[in-house]
């Protein structure tokens, strides 16, 4: 599995509408800010989050982007699947094709390290890393680093 800077970028984006949660609508200048992504990288990927359900707009002032559910029922493994990022080991992309038209000698052990790094950010919520204390210190540390977008 390789999680690229789009999946590393779209769960640090929903990590941060996640620890504003109950603040209301975050827009995505903040979050570019904060977290030092890009503006358009951030409403390519908001895109796939909406169409995948984890996130709702806002329009007009005070507008932005909310969680479309509690970050307790949101999973890392649920934000990469939504941005089309693929958890998958293998060197064939699962189509058992990677030795000529057929498995390679270690395709079994590559599909089950697939299996197991699924499961494990299926384990992980977002409510899990907001209630991390180094998370909080980081989160902390932006806050006052970065002053949020004044919306009238």
């Amino acid at each position: 599995m390789k999680l690229t800077t789009k999946g590393r970028y779209a769960v640090t984006a929903m990590l941060d509408l996640a620890l504003h949660f109950d603040k209301g609508a975050v827009t995505l200048a903040d979050i570019a800010r904060r977290q030092g992504i890009s503006l358009s990288y951030l409403e390519q990927l908001f895109a796939k989050l909406r169409r995948g359900g984890l996130v709702d707009s806002v329009r007009g002032p005070g507008g932005g982007y909310n969680l479309a559910v509690p970050p307790s029922k949101i999973t890392v493994a649920e934000i990469i699947v939504a941005i089309n990022e693929n958890i998958d080991a293998t060197r064939c992309g699962g189509e058992k094709n990677c030795h000529g038209d057929q498995a390679c000698l270690t395709h079994q052990l590559w599909e089950d390290l697939s299996v197991r790094i699924y499961e494990f950010l299926h384990g992980i919520t977002l409510a899990d890393l907001v209630s991390k204390p180094q998370v909080q210190q980081v989160a902390s540390r932006q806050e006052s680093r970065v002053p949020a977008t004044i919306t009238r």
